[in-house]
């Protein structure tokens, strides 16, 4: 079998490796930067933008690639599961339409409340920016403000923790196209990924990561800094009547995208706020989280070649998909000034991979030794019994890096931990 993995960061590495647990899987790539650990283990590598489609297309039948597997939101949005399935190529992602459910936030909304789905937030769309400033200075209460498309996860602005009222007038002006506002929510977040068929839904583990740069939760919002989850694949913050909650909310929205003419294929993550009241969506994304792959991926025991399969031809069930009882950690090292300012072209050495998994990001390899780039650059993965055990496996790798570099070392923690279930309580 033969599989095209599109995308080069971390998420797209974690991919490659748990397809390379198939022997038999041969696995080509295309990616902007040539990403150190997908290209030890892939047949092919094609270097191009991710949404250059018709490059992709071309590589796709060079090689005579059986199924291709999205792993960024950009390509989605840019229709290549559209084109490539015109060539009979399987594909793990939604096609262009079902990826509005990521790429469009206001369509996301909408078919939220058109379809009357659980956990749907206090919302508004505006297209004139004029209109959207009346309705924040008319408001007493902090919102937040989310644009329309694509921001790469760092577009969203939280009124009261990131900017103030006139800071937040000042953003929606920047912006170019419309926004959505939205009554700001309080509690703690977790991630539910799924795979999905079309018609069945296979959930993962519960994984909570760590979009704040710094320890503590503070500084600025990045692609996400760390992630963790726990043996049982819960979240001691998240009830069984919440997780519960969180299914059918995300099983409605599949039903939802499916009455559409749409049906949904691919990986379904729901960014979720469990609230005093309940869970509630942050957003949806059409494809894995980074670093929430990281976590699931590693502890995957099945075939995901075969889940591949599955998926694309309707026939996945919840017995053919298995993750290990374990917890994982993830932690990004990160170069110095990240995400603002990055410090790139600085060399990170004593990088090892023993005890931990590493998945390489946004680095690049030059002589045998690895370089910064401008954004994440690896990432470490501890796998435990406990989830003491997997932080300490990977704050030990990740504190023996040495270069102009850093990482969040709270993430994994019991004491970080403890302070979500207190919170959770608290508000409760």
């Amino acid at each position: 079998m033969k599989i095209l993995v599109v995308g080069g960061g971390g998420r797209e590495h974690a991919i490659a490796s748990a397809l390379a647990r198939n022997s038999e899987t041969e696995i080509f790539s295309v990616m902007a930067k040539r990403n150190v650990g997908i290209a030890r283990i892939a047949k092919g590598v094609r270097l191009c933008s991710e949404t250059d489609i018709s490059r992709i297309i071309s590589y796709a039948k060079e090689t005579g690639v059986d199924y291709a597997f999205i792993g960024p939101e950009a390509p989605l949005e840019a229709g290549i599961v559209d084109q490539l399935e015109s060539m009979d190529i399987g594909c793990l992602g939604p096609t262009r339409a079902a990826a509005r459910i990521e790429t469009d936030k206001a369509y996301c909304r909408d078919l939220m409340k058109l379809h009357a789905i659980d956990g749907c937030p206090k919302y508004r769309v505006f297209h004139d920016p004029a209109e959207a400033v009346s309705f924040i200075n008319d408001h007493e209460e902090n919102l937040v403000i989310k644009p329309i498309g694509l921001t790469g996860g760092k577009g969203v602005r939280i009124m009261g923790e990131q900017v103030d009222r006139s800071g937040a007038v000042a953003y929606v002006k920047s912006l170019k196209g419309g926004v959505v506002l939205e009554e700001r929510l309080t509690g703690e977040e977790f991630t539910l990924q799924a795979f999905v068929d079309g018609n069945h839904m296979v959930p993962m583990p519960l994984v909570q990561d760590h979009k704040r740069a710094f320890d503590g939760d503070l500084g600025p919002n990045t692609g996400g800094m760390g992630s963790y989850s726990m043996p049982d694949h819960m979240l001691p913050f998240v009830s069984d009547t919440d997780y519960e909650n969180a299914l059918e909310i995300m099983k409605a929205t599949i039903a939802a995208l499916e009455s559409t003419g749409h049906p949904y294929k691919g990986i379904l993550y729901g960014q979720f706020m469990n609230t005093a009241k309940g869970p509630k969506v942050i957003e949806f994304n059409a494809r894995f989280g980074d670093p929430e792959a990281m976590n699931v991926l590693s502890l995957l025991c099945s075939d995901l070649s075969d889940i591949v399969v599955k998926i694309t031809d309707g026939s996945l069930l919840t017995a053919q998909v298995a993750f290990e009882r374990k917890a994982t950690v993830c932690k990004y090292i990160v170069p110095s000034g990240y995400p603002e300012s990055p410090v790139s072209g600085d060399p990170i050495t004593n990088v090892t991979g023993n005890g931990p998994l590493l998945y390489y990001a946004n680095v690049e390899e030059r002589g045998g030794k690895l370089f910064t780039l401008s954004s994440r650059a690896l990432a470490f993965v501890g796998v435990g019994p406990t989830l003491e055990e997997a932080e300490r496996i990977t704050e030990h790798a990740a504190s023996s890096v040495r270069g102009r570099v850093r990482y969040r070392r709270d993430i994994g923690t019991m004491a970080l931990l403890e302070r979500r279930i207190a919170h959770m309580r608290e508000l409760r």
